[in-house]
């Protein structure tokens, strides 16, 4: 008997991914033994390489004039799909050949979570909690980067893993003040064995510089260091986590790590971290109203980090 074939349009952004990432394991309830191929933008793909039903991952690398959709149709066109999920909301899926469609409209978005939105999308009465699918190869990426800085410095202790830059205009707090909030917690008790991590990809360097240079030998550098999956493996390793609105923000918080997000003038009723042990801090906490992320002070953050580790860490944080 041939196993069910399924594809699942997903995002090319890493934080869209992880926000929809419970559609995998629902697609496999809905359709058991099911072989998922997806498609996705390059940066988030390895988040897709072990998780459980996915046996192809196609990627698409944006094209002038649409031409990566013209791509992504030449390879899944000859295919008689038992389900297509696509989040996109895109003209494709309505042209193949698919048993069930399952088609994102924006027209939705009325004030839900796009948690709440993409599993009602798949006639999910709960929602459909993200989730990060680590892979050995992932952990022994991470382990390699993390452990011998771990040997040196301050030696081993836990670690509090920071994403000081956001890609999109506007949502990354000023790279000065992860230094400042670096060394007020450096000189706070609560932290005294610590360890601070930011995490970043290639190009996240100078806004990530402040910070490492705060934390001196109790640094740990993990800033251009692998691809998406061997972040969120190092991210694993953390004891806490402390972000801008960005996708290792969500990849935090659907790893199951207690997880900031920092907010400005963003919607973070909407968007923020998804997960019984995540908080969010806002320029303006008000909702409904906006203020730049630069009103978001160092005092205020520094707060928030207090309370979420009295909440989910204290005496009970274990090292890396």
């Amino acid at each position: 008997m041939t196993a069910p074939k399924a594809l699942f349009v997903s995002s090319n952004r890493i934080g869209d991914c992880v926000i929809s990432s419970g559609v995998i394991r629902e697609i496999g309830r809905l359709l058991p033994g099911a072989e998922i191929t997806v498609a996705c933008g390059r940066p988030p793909a390895p988040l897709f390489r072990s998780a459980p039903g996915v046996g192809r991952v196609i990627i698409l690398d944006k094209k002038q004039l649409a031409g990566h959709w013209f791509d992504l149709w030449g390879q899944v066109r000859d295919t008689r799909w038992d389900m297509v999920v696509d989040i996109r909301g895109s003209a494709l899926a309505y042209a193949l050949r698919a048993r069930d469609r399952r088609i994102y409209n924006r027209r939705w978005e009325t004030g839900l979570r796009k948690v709440e939105m993409v599993s009602r999308l798949m006639g999910s009465e709960t929602p459909l909690a993200p989730e990060i699918f680590l892979d050995d190869q992932a952990r022994a990426e991470a382990a390699a980067v993390i452990d011998p800085q771990l040997t040196g410095g301050a030696g081993p202790g836990p670690i509090l893993a920071l994403a000081p830059i956001a890609h999109q205009p506007g949502k990354s707090w000023p790279a000065d003040r992860w230094g400042q909030l670096v060394a007020r917690l450096k000189a706070e008790p609560r932290f005294g064995r610590w360890r601070f991590m930011p995490v970043g990809g290639p190009g996240d360097r100078p806004p990530a510089t402040p910070a490492l240079e705060a934390a001196g030998p109790r640094g740990i550098d993990f800033v251009g260091k692998g691809d998406i999956l061997a972040s969120a493996a190092a991210i694993d390793r953390a004891a806490l986590f402390v972000g801008n609105d960005s996708g290792l923000m969500h990849v935090a918080a659907a790893a199951g790590r207690p997880t900031l997000g920092l907010f400005g003038p963003t919607e973070w009723w909407l968007y923020g971290p998804w997960g019984p042990r995540t908080a969010t801090v806002a320029s303006n906490e008000t909702r409904g109203q906006f203020a730049p992320i630069e009103d978001l002070t160092v005092d205020h953050v520094f707060d928030a980090v207090i309370a979420l580790h009295d909440r989910y860490a204290g005496a009970t944080a274990r090292p890396a």
